[in-house]
């Protein structure tokens, strides 16, 4: 691993001037050696050893959620009602621990280099990581980290899970019982080895054990802003050859189903809607969203008890949690059979 020795001989400075731009006491360092030091951190990769940093200073009692789901320029990770429930989870036994929260969105490796370098952070709560460079750099910090719905694994890093595998197949095979057979999927962009892709699966298998084929041109995915939600209403509209829709996310299925309505069709008369999730939005949709439901205020406490075992040395014998999910049936929903 990078020292702040390896940035000082590389830039031809002193350990101690390095220390003092990574920490913010660069007042008698020229502009132009801050920008060639960083400009080296960057390169080399330099995360600071924050274990270290707190034998010198007091725990800052600070812990990082990071997203590192696929930004969406128009809206923050957090208007999402699921987060939301999620995060307000987080920071609730937090504060029941004395601990705070810090909310960030960091899109690269080198951003959360960037952020490592400017926050002692005691521990990190991480969504939406995949097996690819940024959870590399993950895997080289010396701090505590609990990974989020995420299918890759760490030795030294938890993870609370849901059954999404289960979720797909379960919302498939009740619309299939209910008499649909043309059946659209609806969501996120699908990554190998993420939660989307769990609940597609789910979702292929449900058709495939009932005989039902499986059409690629009704999967559609796309951004969970409401624009765009209920832009994809209006267009499911327009569809003959579709009778039920699976979203994967309540918040994509609201947006559907207001697009359907500002079209002039009704739920779940014209169309049926399930969605996933079961945040309260459900209960105020017209009609109230059929769903899958999973604990998001649980998740949130069973993550914070993995840091907090992780951070005062509590031996850990499973490092990773799968909750269970199950279905909760409203009125989105028709039977045609």
């Amino acid at each position: 691993m990078t020292t702040i020795k390896d940035i000082a001989q590389a830039v031809g400075v002193s350990c101690t001037t390095v220390s003092n731009v990574i920490h913010g006491r660069a007042g008698r360092v020229s502009a132009e050696t801050i920008a060639l030091i960083n400009e080296t951190i960057d390169k080399l990769g330099y995360v600071p050893n924050m274990s270290a940093r707190s034998l010198v200073s007091s725990s800052s009692k600070v812990i990082g959620m990071i997203s590192h789901l696929a930004s969406n320029k128009k809206e923050s990770f957090v208007e999402d009602p699921f987060h939301s429930a999620f995060i307000g989870s987080l920071e609730r036994t937090l504060r029941e621990n004395g601990y705070y929260l810090m909310v960030r969105t960091v899109e690269t490796t080198s951003d959360l280099l960037a952020f490592l370098r400017n926050w002692n952070v005691d521990g990190l709560f991480c969504t939406g990581v995949f097996q690819d460079e940024f959870f590399d750099a993950l895997s080289g910090l010396n701090i505590p980290i609990v990974l989020i719905d995420s299918y890759v694994t760490h030795p030294n890093m938890c993870n609370v899970g849901l059954e999404d595998y289960k979720g797909g197949y379960t919302a498939t095979k009740y619309l299939i019982e209910k008499g649909h057979k043309n059946i659209a999927f609806a969501s996120p962009s699908i990554r190998e080895r993420g939660v989307v892709y769990e609940r597609f699966l789910g979702f292929k298998d449900a058709l495939a054990e009932a005989n039902v084929p499986f059409h690629p041109e009704f999967v559609f995915e796309q951004e969970l802003d409401v624009e765009t939600t209920i832009s994809l209403g209006k267009n499911l509209a327009n569809r003959t050859d579709i009778s039920a829709v699976f979203a994967t996310a309540d918040i994509l299925a609201a947006g559907i189903i207001s697009g359907l309505q500002q079209s002039g069709k009704k739920v779940p008369d014209d169309i049926s809607v399930i969605g996933f999730d079961d945040i309260n939005l459900c209960q105020l949709t017209f009609p109230q969203l059929t769903t899958i439901h999973q604990d998001a205020p649980l998740k949130g406490k069973l993550a914070v008890n993995f840091l907090i075992d992780q951070l005062e040395n509590t031996p850990i014998k499973e490092r990773e949690i799968i909750l269970p999910i199950h279905l909760v049936e409203r009125n989105s929903v028709k039977s045609i059979t």
